[in-house]
């Protein structure tokens, strides 16, 4: 805190004097600036060498469609009903657990029949659902 003096005013000044402020932050930034480039040094590690993985075929999602009839395929193959679908799925998901189906429904398809399709998906006990679109 500054004082003035004596001969004048004898009320205390109340500015802050930021000169050391300011000294005390360069000298923050010089030990940054020299401390920084020792920072990145990488250390050398010898990895072990592994055999190449192959992709898992079966982590393909199933790809389920509704045309504008209301037809149903699963991976292009034509499922009669919603009974016939479910059991398709129920053997896909005994098959691999974490199954994943895309579903592919025209726009002009009634809303009802996608909503039968995504309940019958849920109750085979599936409950990863992709819905996929053409961008225009």
């Amino acid at each position: 805190m500054a004082f003035k003096s004596q001969s004048e005013d004898q009320s205390v000044m109340s500015e802050i004097n930021v000169t050391p402020l300011v000294d005390v932050m360069l000298v923050l930034v010089i030990i940054l600036l020299v401390t920084a480039p020792l920072l990145t040094q990488s250390v050398q590690v010898k990895l072990p060498k592994t055999t190449e993985t192959i992709a898992d075929t079966q982590a393909q999602p199933l790809q389920l469609g509704i045309d504008a009839q209301g037809t149903i395929t699963l991976n292009k193959n034509l499922i009669s009903d919603l009974a016939t679908l479910e059991t398709a799925l129920k053997a896909e998901q005994y098959k691999n657990p974490e199954v994943n189906v895309n579903l592919y429904a025209d726009q002009a398809v009634i809303y009802s029949k996608v909503a039968e399709v995504i309940a019958t998906i849920s109750h085979s006990g599936i409950s990863k659902i992709g819905f996929e679109s053409i961008e225009q």
